[in-house]
């Protein structure tokens, strides 16, 4: 659906609520619209009118609608049922996804939904549980089609025809051992042309993607992405046997959410933030950052009280001190971007860090020369003070290559250290290109001026 679309629509159930009537809107959420575009509907709507339309949804529809939804308003959904209605919506989720819900769930709910399902999905969830969510066991899904390699096209074709239908995304049957050790793969594609009479040892292929349980959900999405895969077996690292399989819808999400994770983390906002989600929640959670920001602005302003009586002495430094610091913050968060990018493709190690911080240190310099002149000029003409303009080039020179600097190495070294670069790293960098340009300004003022 349309962003024009769901605009629309939700014109039409606002229209319906506010004039009392249910029907249209009943109609609408239970069949009339698929279970992606509901779910469009409820992340569109504000807190009141979401419950409303969630209470008119069938319980039928509930668990297709909440596996489209994501954590922040489904979790609530999920957290108002009882043990019997949890279990009614699990039914309809994927084996993946159901475990991806309970590991939001209170652990005493968790064991009733599990107690409650059939011995084999109760292995296949809790095998799945036992990994990160962000990693391979924890987003790979555990329904799979495997055969033998000794046995022949002919059986695998009256195999498959037991079967009602085949697990979604299918495009390989994974060929396992007696122990159920992966050994390799074969194409539907190459199965459905094969003799009938060769054996799935004769056609299958061994030279196969495959990935381990422990690798993260980041290096799966690369791995989807350079060798354009649709699905890949998962294996246990130490016993070579096959776990699951990862599916390349499964990767879309992993990739969405890394870049909702990167945009939202540089803002400090989580994940999963709600466009509507409740005045106090959401005051909570900005509230952290915006301390930490201010902690980070006392810094700075202290830096500047060192330098009040200069300051007392040329108001003219107060006026153009906030182009020094807005120059450095702005080629920093520039650096800073571009790094945490290639850190989060893979891109950046050990063996090229240095490169890329020569690069931006020459960058810096260059853009120092062309911003700092133009800046001087600008300064001159205004003030008609050519120390000042003078003043004014040395600090954005000196800024903009802290900037250049702090940029590059700070998110490596937060990343090293285990700390989210994306979440910390603008914060940082801000003090830094705010203390180091007015450091830089107000001391050379001091010393030339004063």
């Amino acid at each position: 659906m349309s962003e024009q679309a769901t605009l629309q629509h939700l014109k039409t159930v606002t229209a319906s609520l506010e004039a009392g009537t249910t029907s249209q809107i009943r109609y609408l959420l239970n069949g009339a619209l698929p279970a992606q575009d509901v779910a469009r509907l409820l992340e569109s709507s504000p807190p009141r009118e979401r419950q409303l339309l969630w209470d008119l949804i069938d319980n039928t529809n509930e668990g297709e609608i909440l596996q489209y939804l994501t954590e922040d308003i489904s979790i609530p959904f999920l957290k108002k049922m009882d043990t019997k209605q949890l279990l009614a919506v699990s039914e309809q989720f994927e084996t993946d996804d159901l475990a991806d819900m309970l590991q939001h769930l209170p652990e005493t709910i968790v064991k009733e939904v599990l107690a409650s399902m059939s011995a084999q999905n109760r292995l296949r969830v809790e095998a799945l549980l036992s990994y990160p969510e962000d990693s391979a066991g924890g987003l790979m899904n555990t329904d799979t089609i495997t055969i033998r390699p000794n046995i022949t096209v002919d059986i695998v074709f009256r195999f498959l025809r037991r079967h009602n239908k085949l697990p979604d995304m299918t495009d390989n049957l994974l060929v396992v051992s007696r122990s159920d050790r992966f050994l390799g793969t074969l194409p539907l594609t190459k199965l459905l042309v094969a003799d009938t009479s060769s054996t799935i040892r004769e056609i299958m292929d061994t030279e196969t993607t495959v990935i381990t349980a422990n690798t993260s959900a980041s290096e799966v999405a690369q791995l989807f992405e350079k060798l354009d895969l649709v699905s890949a077996p998962v294996i246990d690292e130490k016993s070579g046997k096959l776990l699951g399989r990862i599916t390349i819808d499964d990767v879309v999400d992993v990739i969405r959410d890394e870049a909702e994770h990167s945009m939202l983390s540089m803002a400090g906002l989580e994940d999963d933030e709600d466009t509507f989600s409740p005045v106090m929640k959401t005051t909570r959670r900005r509230a952290v950052w915006l301390g930490i920001n201010l902690i980070t602005a006392f810094i700075a302003s202290y830096v500047i009280g060192l330098f009040q009586g200069t300051l007392d002495q040329v108001v003219a430094l107060a006026i153009l001190m906030p182009i020094v610091a807005s120059m450095g913050g702005i080629a920093g968060s520039q650096v800073l971007t571009l790094v945490i990018r290639g850190i989060a493709l893979g891109q950046i190690g050990s063996t090229n860090t240095r490169w890329l911080l020569n690069r931006e240190i020459i960058v810096g310099i260059l853009n120092g020369i062309l911003w700092a002149t133009v800046v001087a000029i600008l300064t001159a003409f205004w003030f008609d003070n050519l120390e000042i303009a003078y003043i004014i080039a040395g600090a954005i020179m000196i800024n903009l290559l802290f900037a250049a600097m702090t940029g590059t190495l700070l998110p490596i070294a937060l990343n090293r250290l285990g700390i989210d670069p994306a979440l910390a790293g603008s914060v940082i960098l801000t003090t830094v290109t705010d203390v180091v340009g007015f450091l830089s300004f107000l001391g050379l003022a001091t010393i030339f001026l004063i």
